[in-house]
């Protein structure tokens, strides 16, 4: 239940809403001085979350810093976030990766490293699923292709949610008698680590952070950036008000 609530609650607050429930009531009552103003506002909001360098700084803002693999200690598990397949799409032979595929190939590096000697792989079929696989099964399943043996990789596909992430992560661990104590390697989105990191801390998992799959590039100064509107922009602030209200959320009733 609290995740379908969550998920409507975003859709309410999302940019895009905001923008189309300003524009309509402005239409609707443009004979009068408050539609007019309401269809300016909304129009003004639009141009505003489709520039793609007010969004971009908004992202810089947001994710924190990438961190080399050097300076990364050693550390017995790394646990990788799901969230980074299209399932929607059924295949058995393969893995259909979407943006957020960092986390699951800059996990490969650090183990090919060595920087990482296992890898646990936590997340299940999510929202309205079509793929009857889990995605930490796909992800294993790819690992495996790659090389990796099966014995270094544990997954926890059971969870829906960031929460139960590391709710269900901690439970694994323990059951599996692996340490709880030991310090691991947090690896998910640069967007959402904030919420990660709060939750692994919250069930009392000690994590270094390794975000991944940045949404943000450095800053430039041409002119398709500074004005020319970019649909991509307005997904990356709903993507941005998505996480913020989840965080919100969390806290609220005690996630983080």
């Amino acid at each position: 239940m609290f995740f379908y609530l969550s998920q409507f609650l975003s859709f309410l607050a999302m940019p895009l809403t905001i923008v189309l429930i300003l524009i309509v009531s402005g239409a609707v009552f443009i004979r009068r001085k408050r539609g007019k103003k309401l269809l300016w506002a909304g129009i003004a909001l639009l141009l505003f979350f489709t520039n793609p360098f007010l969004s971009n700084l908004a992202l810089l803002a947001w994710e924190p810093d990438f961190k080399s693999f050097e300076e990364i200690e050693t550390h017995e598990v790394g646990i990788v976030l799901t969230g980074v397949t299209n399932m929607s799409k059924t295949a058995y032979d393969r893995t259909f990766f979407n943006k957020g595929a960092d986390r699951i190939t800059h996990a490969l590096q650090l183990y090919r490293m060595g920087k990482i000697k296992k890898i646990l792989i936590t997340g299940g079929q999510g929202l309205n699923p079509v793929n009857p696989q889990t995605e930490a099964e796909l992800l294993k399943r790819f690992l495996m292709m790659t090389g990796m043996p099966e014995s270094d990789i544990l997954i926890e596909d059971e969870a829906k949610n960031t929460a139960q992430n590391a709710q269900f992560t901690k439970a694994f661990l323990e059951k599996n008698g692996i340490n709880t104590k030991q310090q691991f390697l947090l690896i998910t989105s640069a967007f959402h680590m904030y919420r990660a990191k709060g939750c692994f801390d919250k069930v009392g998992l000690t994590t270094e952070t390794f975000p991944v799959d940045y949404y943000s590039h450095d800053v430039k100064y041409d002119i398709p950036s500074l004005f020319f509107p970019d649909p991509f922009s307005l997904e990356y602030w709903t993507k941005l008000f998505k996480e913020w209200i989840g965080i919100v959320v969390y806290k609220l009733v005690g996630y983080m």
